[in-house]
């Protein structure tokens, strides 16, 4: 007759698997705290939500019709957006969006932007020395009149926006 043997764990080898085991186990209870926390300040999933506030044009100085329209695009979604485009039907030429750029002294230069970043959180202020929406002026604009645009985001829907038409100095409305 043959003699079976017996497998039987000792101390050293259930204290082994265990340690095994317990690394694996602790990443992911530390993973799901996480997620749980992320989830539970609202994070998770939340696309951006764009709002356009404090829209003004700036009125045209002198003979020249070029001017910039500047807008505050707030992100109060959990996820980054880009500004990508802004289109009107009241202005007369193409529209870009510009960078203005200080170099020594009190000398800028103009550089056309493909986009501008909304953080998640965030407001793009927009200004003169920043970034801007550079288009030109409609005939006969004054002080005060109002010009609709739509701004075009990389994620979020289009957002329609109504700027007033300010001389440069003032803040508007």
């Amino acid at each position: 007759m043959t003699e079976q043997h017996l497998w039987r764990p000792d101390r050293r080898r259930l204290a082994d698997t265990f340690l095994a085991a317990l690394a694996p186990v602790t990443a992911c209870s530390l993973a799901l705290g996480g997620l749980t926390t992320w989830t539970g300040a609202g994070k998770a999933g939340s696309p951006a939500r764009i709002t356009v506030s404090h829209g003004r044009v700036l009125l045209p100085y002198g003979d020249s019709t070029d001017t910039a329209a500047l807008f505050d695009i707030a992100n109060v979604g959990g996820a980054d957006d880009r500004l990508v485009d802004v289109t009107s039907t009241a202005t007369h030429g193409p529209i870009t969006l510009s960078g203005h750029r200080m170099l020594s002294g009190r000398a800028a230069y103009k550089t056309d932007l493909a986009s501008a970043g909304v953080p998640a959180g965030g407001v793009l202020s927009m200004s003169a020395r920043g970034v801007d929406v550079t288009l030109r002026a409609g005939a006969g604009w004054r002080a005060g009149d109002l010009v609709r645009f739509t701004l075009h985001f990389e994620r979020s829907a289009p957002v329609e926006a109504i700027a007033v038409v300010v001389r440069p100095g003032d803040s508007g409305p």
